[in-house]
């Protein structure tokens, strides 16, 4: 019997091709039908051995082992209804087990999802609407630290009610356990993939969710901190991506080509620098400053969409910058070229937000730590600078895209396709690594604003903007961009 539409072996059996599951850590640990598991006695507690109550490694004793931490943790690994003693709590565990098949929560396993070997980690919501107990962090600990040591990427199945209230706060430490597995398994450069299904809540979204590398989240999902039981109405995954918390919305239908498309392209094979996009516009370069800054500004220019959708076989957004912002004047994802893959963020003409500077830098960091080339396409009058924008701390958001790109390892290749207005543009530009199209042009401020600030009058703005030698060929000439894109022969 099954809670809900789906259960967790039944997506799993609709999303991959072969599904191995990992023995139960307690089984194998010999810890008994009941076992609790190790209850970590602190966030920080490393791999490398217990820690006592004052944080002091406890390696060189020993009275305490990996499978007695009684000593510690007041908690026996055979307790009888739970950590708590919660009456009655064994026998609902049974109840549980025989209406869902399962002993615990969560199912974990090896799958071969299309092309590529994933862990998976499955919620199962029959099973006390899938919270997070002890065993439940145990066999997810063992499940990210077994992903790490095959190399291979995660997804994360959602669908929980949160922590059990049964185990109490030994159930809530769990989520210092599965956040201990996010961070290693994001220096070990593997991705993570979250899918957030309907509900999404408590400290399941707060760490496998929103922690994610990707979220996508199905549509129509519960989706937030608080559950509908604690705050009604619950807060729908609609909402969270419009608040840029989630990824991609997918409708469930479509979930298993999602999942192996975003899977192909996390995983990459190589490493080689992004080719430059050929030119979609002018093949002429301009005569003189103005010319160069109307063209850029023409309302029939090739803008960012095109250019993606030219340059790529195909390719998935991201979306949001995970603080409350989104600004659809930023497209950012990744995409399939020959396949390679490579990560893109692209201006599309409009002033960038704060929250497009957020996302950009998101995604830089991201291709970085998992070995991904970057191509950033640059067209903008400027960053926004009205009030909002300032309260939203754009100074700091532009700041943290310039530093994502300074610190990134991988090669990052940049092409001006339209406006270049200032360090809003340039927070996109790649140092050493920038090309310009026919129709485009990069300035430390736009013609008219230069001409305000040298107080000239406002028929100067022409001499101005030929002074500030901002045409395509003045940037190769002074050695700010690598050479002039153009059109593809046809």
């Amino acid at each position: 019997m099954r809670s809900g539409p789906e259960s967790a072996r039944a997506l799993i059996g609709r999303l991959a091709s072969v599904f191995t599951e990992l023995p139960d850590p307690e089984v194998a640990s010999g810890s008994g039908r009941l076992g609790w598991g190790d209850v970590p006695a602190a966030a920080g507690c490393s791999s490398g051995g217990p820690l006592d109550r004052a944080g002091h490694d406890d390696t060189s004793t020993t009275a305490t082992t990996t499978h007695d931490r009684s000593s510690h943790t007041d908690t026996p690994t055979t307790a009888h209804d739970g950590p708590l003693g919660w009456p009655g709590y064994d026998d609902q565990l049974a109840q549980a087990t025989e209406r869902t098949g399962e002993r615990e929560s969560v199912v974990c396993g090896i799958a071969e999802i299309g092309r590529v070997t994933a862990m998976v980690v499955a919620f199962e919501f029959g099973f006390f609407g899938g919270s997070l107990g002890t065993r439940t962090g145990a066999r997810i600990e063992q499940a990210f630290e077994r992903a790490r040591a095959l190399r291979l990427p995660v997804v994360s199945l959602v669908r929980t009610g949160g922590s059990r209230m049964q185990e109490g706060t030994p159930a809530l430490l769990q989520l210092q356990r599965i956040a201990r597995q996010l961070v290693l398994t994001r220096e070990a450069g593997l991705p993570h993939i979250a899918v957030l299904r309907d509900p999404t809540t408590g400290g399941g979204w707060a760490t496998l969710g929103a922690g994610a590398d990707v979220a996508l989240g199905i549509r129509g999902a519960q989706v937030g901190f608080a559950g509908s039981r604690v705050r009604p109405p619950g807060y729908s995954v609609t909402q969270q991506f419009a608040a840029g918390l989630v990824d991609q919305l997918v409708p469930p239908d479509e979930l298993r080509v999602r999942l192996e498309r975003w899977l192909r392209l996390l995983t990459p094979a190589e490493l080689e620098p992004a080719a430059v996009p050929a030119a979609l516009g002018c093949a002429e370069l301009p005569d003189t400053g103005w010319d160069a800054v109307q063209r850029a500004r023409a309302p029939d220019r090739p803008r960012a969409a095109a250019y993606l959708a030219a340059y790529f076989d195909w390719h998935e957004p991201i979306s949001g910058d995970r603080c409350g912002g989104v600004d659809s004047g930023v497209l950012c994802g990744f995409g399939q070229r020959s396949g390679t893959t490579i990560a893109y963020a692209a201006q599309c003409g409009t002033a960038t937000r704060p929250a497009g500077f957020r996302t950009a830098a998101r995604l830089v960091r991201l291709a970085d730590r998992l070995g991904i080339p970057v191509l950033t396409l640059v067209d903008t009058p400027g960053a926004a600078n009205d009030a909002a924008a300032e309260k939203a701390g754009v100074g700091a958001a532009i700041a943290d895209m310039f530093t994502a790109v300074a610190a990134a390892r991988v090669p990052v290749t940049t092409l001006v396709i339209g406006e270049g207005g200032s360090g809003g543009a340039l927070a996109f530009a790649a140092p050493g690594r920038l090309w310009v199209t026919p129709d485009s042009y990069l300035a430390v401020i736009s013609p008219e604003l230069a001409a305000a600030i040298l107080k000239r009058d406002p028929s100067r703005v022409r001499d101005t903007a030929d002074q500030l030698r901002l045409r395509p060929q003045d940037l190769v000439e002074l050695g700010i961009a690598r050479g002039v894109a153009r059109p593809r022969e046809r």
